[in-house]
């Protein structure tokens, strides 16, 4: 795997985890509604959770890889038409953040557990994973040395992503209710991933 690949897999990841999606949701209801002290256990949660999702969806990457070098790379092509709907879609998404206070009292284990379970459990996560991943997979290097990688680097990217969302919700509220700035928001990474989603198939069809 070259630098390169990882550096783009590192700036798509970036512009994907800040889209907010279910995960993000739920950690920042948490934060509207109990402060900061619910962002480190939310993002160990949103870590975790990515991590079950992840590692599931690069064992049947893995399967496919050995299996066919056709059906690995019909899936890239689907992966990168899978970018642009999802950059389209959160373009459209307009300016609102629909993230209702979340009051009621539970332990950081609760919230930890929570947070867990919204993202390994959701199917659309082992979908996104097994879309996404085979772009940055080079077929001629060792896969677990680049699953190992790929999945190091997305789970503390995916922390990271969650702590900001957690303090920007508890000490920004007016921010993360203010319609014109998620508006501007969503078209900047809806642009992003369009042009990220294009690119690839440029590749593709280039090599």
């Amino acid at each position: 795997m070259s630098f390169e690949a990882w550096l783009a897999f590192t700036a798509a990841s970036m512009v994907l985890l800040v889209i907010p999606g279910p995960t993000i949701l739920l950690v920042v209801s948490y934060a509207l509604g109990q402060g900061w002290r619910t962002a480190l256990p939310m993002s160990v949660g949103v870590a975790l959770g990515d991590f079950t999702a992840m590692t599931l969806s690069m064992l049947g990457i893995g399967a496919l890889l050995a299996a066919s070098a056709t059906v690995f790379t019909v899936l890239k092509l689907i992966g990168a038409g899978y970018l642009i709907y999802l950059g389209v879609k959160l373009f459209r998404a307009g300016g609102t953040l629909n993230a209702e206070p979340r009051t009621d009292a539970v332990s950081s284990a609760k919230m930890m557990a929570h947070a867990w379970l919204v993202t390994a459990l959701n199917p659309k996560s082992i979908t996104f994973f097994v879309a996404f991943l085979p772009q940055f997979i080079d077929r001629h290097a060792d896969f677990l040395t680049q699953m190992m990688i790929f999945e190091g680097t997305f789970l503390a990217l995916a922390f990271a992503n969650a702590f900001g969302y957690a303090l920007v919700a508890a000490r920004a509220r007016s921010l993360v209710g203010n319609p014109r700035a998620i508006r501007i928001f969503n078209r900047a990474g809806g642009t992003l991933l369009v042009g990220a989603g294009v690119a690839t198939m440029a590749v593709r069809s280039g090599s």
